[in-house]
């Protein structure tokens, strides 16, 4: 009788435990896609906020084009020579709104991964549970003091 009983409950307990790590994996799962999701809206804010940049940049951009074609009308040179930085920020944002400058960003980003991961390391090393545990028990006598 008790062998039954054992072999029952061990067979229970196998169950839970398997049941329990696919809820742990599932969990996992939607943490990823989460965060997945929530890095994409994120970059899209900011390929938005470029393109919304670029349209100022560009507005200012050709102001100063217009005063330096006017000033070079009455043989004022000085009058062109901003223009020739604000070329450089125009084309720059221009690149960062429109072409491919996050894919060459992004290429970048992997070879550094593959390359220099060394350089990618956190001081101390990732934290554990142990840290984690111990830092929110130093906090909460902290609190209590």
């Amino acid at each position: 009788m008790g062998s039954i009983l054992g072999k029952t409950v061990g067979d229970v307990m196998e169950k839970n435990q398997q049941f329990m790590l696919q809820s742990q994996q599932m969990q996992l799962e939607r943490m990823l896609q989460q965060q997945n999701q929530m890095r994409e809206r994120m970059m899209a804010m900011q390929i938005a906020r470029a393109r919304e940049m670029f349209w100022w940049w560009a507005a200012f951009y050709g102001i100063v084009v217009i005063g330096a074609l006017a000033g070079l009308k009455q043989k004022r040179l000085g009058g062109v020579i901003p223009a020739v930085p604000l070329t450089f920020i125009v084309g720059y944002q221009y690149d960062n709104a429109y072409m491919n400058k996050l894919e060459r960003i992004r290429a970048m980003a992997d070879k550094i991964m593959v390359d220099e991961h060394d350089m990618l390391s956190l001081p101390h090393g990732l934290p554990t549970f142990e840290d984690i545990e111990a830092a929110r028990l130093n906090q909460k006598e902290q609190a209590k003091k």
